[in-house]
């Protein structure tokens, strides 16, 4: 039975966009970027394409480090080093330093690893991927039928008439989509490489050419395989933009709405709780059961409990029932948290082998609705199942975490940006939904002077001076790190009086 898809998009905070995808109900996928000026988690976007300069080479690992640049601003660029090796192409083994050339980030930076880029340009479309320098024509290996695959493949071929530099790949997606919106898609492609070429031949390395599609836009294009039966966006110019891509490139239209209401869209949709239970280490199961997830840099662990589920009639059918369940939301779990790499789950012991293969078989089923494919490598003799899963975006651990400042590797905090974001959001919606001049916010030591860099930004964009209000952001030094709330509101003089009268 096909699941009903939604798409909800929370576009208002430029600083934290955020899009989450609803399968019947439930929260299966969310992404986050943060684009906090001065901060370096924004980073760069696998995609980017830069004219880069050669740095330096290491024979030793076969690498040169290659200086591109990442977009800090509408006008700034702020140059960094990323690996790139030299095994990938024959051309590249007589490099040397101060050669410039085109590359594009193939992997993400990760903590202290520099991001990882390569000569083998691809350009994503909806339905097509470009590969300049590469005359290949190739057709996604999971379009089984053979009809639809010569006919797409004739179709390539067609199109690679008006190419001489470049070859075309034919994307999952495609399947069944008309000959129109295929030439659509690479009419589009095709005039996207020719402004990247301008741009390389009249602009010195180092220098962006070609920075990746917003994060709705993203999702749409790369994360979406299915069939989507609702968008709803809370940003006015990110709907119409969503509303023209999607006339253009899906031909089941889906439901668009532009949400209006004061309630924050991932406040009215419950996404906010999920979001945070995502962070936890233990998550319950309706039956009572529960799993223990803990990330590593190396691998991810995830013990399966039977806790208090004791329903089913005997030991082997509890122990099979509460698997069965466990491995359905253990591949929620990893999509959602974005866990990439090498996973092992410790399911609870059975002796059956039959029950073994029922439980790898509807495992295999559940992470099939992941577009990431994991894959499993049936189970050890310590009754281990492993798993890998590739890394296409960094976790959400460490998205909206960082190492606590007191315990250092041995524990975790909320970042200060993500919770600035959820004061800010706070901000937005007690201003819309209350005619008071003036708020009085109170939160930690800690997070006032971080919010406080920002507040008078806040004010401007959601033209709080223009309405004749005013934030007020005091510390109290017995909260703790991410708490915060709206102590009093009122008239400005009031408040005024209030902080003069009792400095925290």
């Amino acid at each position: 039975m096909k699941p009903d898809i939604k798409i909800i998009a929370n576009l208002l905070e430029i600083e934290q966009p955020r899009i989450a995808i609803l399968e019947n109900g439930k929260l299966t996928e969310i992404f986050i970027e943060n684009n906090f000026s001065g901060e370096s988690s924004r980073g760069f976007l696998q995609g980017d394409i830069f004219k880069a300069r050669v740095e330096s080479i290491i024979p030793a690992i076969n690498a040169a480090f290659v200086k591109i640049s990442s977009l800090k601003s509408k006008e700034t660029f702020n140059p960094r080093n990323a690996y790139l090796y030299l095994n990938e192409n024959p051309d590249l083994q007589n490099l040397k330093c101060g050669n410039e050339l085109i590359v594009q980030v193939i992997k993400n930076a990760r903590k202290n690893k520099a991001p990882r880029v390569t000569t083998k340009i691809s350009i994503p479309g909806r339905w097509l991927v470009l590969t300049p320098n590469n005359n290949e024509i190739g057709v996604s290996k999971k379009i089984s039928d053979n009809a639809e695959r010569k006919r797409l493949k004739i179709l390539a071929e067609e199109l690679k008439t008006k190419l001489s530099d470049c070859g075309i790949i034919i994307r999952t997606a495609a399947e069944s989509i008309s000959e129109e919106f295929l030439r659509t898609d690479f009419e589009s492609l095709l005039t996207l490489w020719n402004e990247i070429k301008i741009k390389a031949k009249n602009n010195p390395a180092p220098y962006l050419l070609y920075h990746e599609t917003g994060i709705l836009g993203k999702v749409l294009r790369d994360e979406i395989s299915g069939n989507v039966d609702e968008i709803i966006i809370d940003e006015e110019n990110e709907f119409e933009r969503a509303k023209n891509f999607v006339d253009r490139f899906f031909p089941e239209k889906p439901n668009i709405q532009f949400y209006k209401e004061i309630t924050p869209i991932f406040e009215y949709f419950d996404i906010e709780k999920e979001l945070y239970r995502a962070l936890s280490r233990k998550i319950w199961l309706r039956s009572g059961a529960y799993l223990v997830i803990d990330q590593t840099e190396a691998l991810t662990v995830i013990d399966v409990n039977s806790g208090k589920f004791t329903t089913a009639p005997d030991m082997r059918h509890t122990t099979l029932s509460t698997n069965l369940e466990a491995a359905e939301e253990i591949s929620r779990q990893l999509r959602l948290r974005s866990i990439g790499g090498i996973i092992v789950v410790d399911f609870i012991d059975m002796e059956e082998y039959q029950d073994k293969q029922e439980l790898l078989r509807n495992f295999e089923k559940f992470l099939n609705r992941d577009r990431l494919k994991p894959k499993i490598f049936s189970i050890t003799k310590l009754g281990l199942v492993e798993l890998t899963r590739k890394r296409d975006r960094p976790d959400l651990k460490s998205i909206l975490t960082r190492n606590c400042p007191v315990c250092g590797d041995d524990g975790f905090i909320e970042r200060e940006e993500n919770i600035a974001m959820s004061i800010k959001r706070f901000i937005r919606k007690i201003t819309t939904a209350n005619n008071s001049e003036g708020f009085l916010i109170q939160t930690s030591p800690h997070m006032a002077n971080y919010v406080k860099n920002y507040l008078s930004d806040w004010e401007k964009e959601l033209c709080l001076d223009k309405k004749g209000k005013k934030i007020f952001i005091v510390p109290v030094p017995d909260f703790s790190w991410g708490k915060f709330r709206l102590e009093y509101q009122g008239d400005t003089k009031s408040l005024s009086d209030k902080l003069n009268n009792n400095p925290t």
